[in-house]
């Protein structure tokens, strides 16, 4: 034996409406519209009527330089030795003889990334042939345009492999650090001297 409901047909559809909150109808809504979009107008009134763009037709940029001008990032130079130290190097971002000198350097380490015109090299982790259980890793930033001695900053990391084959952190040689950056000095000083005999 099935047990049925009755169904109720004197529902009323006009009982289940929810009233909109106070001040939230419809005129409240067009009234806040309209504010906003006054308040929009009065500030778009406010500029002076002047025209703030530059007219690029009247302001050639510098020959070489992706943004103009002398701050910007240069290309292939600007043709321009004034504004351009002779130490500087041409086509990126930062000191060439630095940055080809680190990628000499770090050449026998797989390189993960490498960044012109930032000045940021990140090789990838490297295990020595005579050390399997040790592994290093390098960040090398270039942080000037001139060949300077604090123009260059190298991070160097260290892992070793315990007992169950896993790679944890370890503490770098002091020295390595130190040693490292004196190296790429070193191979930039040789490259420029290398260029300017080539002049």
């Amino acid at each position: 034996m099935m047990l049925e409901r009755p169904i109720s047909t004197s529902h009323d559809l006009r009982t289940d409406t929810v009233a909109a909150p106070r001040g939230r109808g419809p005129r409240a809504l067009a009234a806040a519209l309209a504010a906003a979009f006054g308040a929009s107008l009065i500030l778009a009134a406010c500029s002076g009527g002047e025209e703030d763009f530059p007219d690029r037709r009247r302001q050639p940029t510098a020959p070489g330089s992706v943004f103009g001008g002398s701050g910007g990032i240069t290309l292939f130079g600007s043709g321009d030795s004034e504004s351009q130290p002779d130490d500087s190097g041409g086509g990126i971002g930062v000191n060439s003889f630095l940055w080809r000198a680190s990628l000499d350097t770090v050449a026998f380490m797989p390189i993960a990334s490498a960044d012109p015109f930032g000045g940021v090299i990140i090789t990838d982790w490297y295990t020595p042939p005579a050390t399997p259980d040790d592994r290093f890793k390098l960040n090398v930033f270039i942080l000037d345009r001139q060949l300077r001695a604090d123009g260059i900053r190298v991070a160097v990391f260290r892992q070793v492999r315990d007992g169950t084959g896993e790679w944890i952190d370890a503490a770098v040689e002091p020295g390595t650090v130190t040693a490292m950056e004196d190296a790429i000095l070193a191979r930039a000083r040789e490259i420029r001297v290398a260029s300017s005999a080539d002049e």
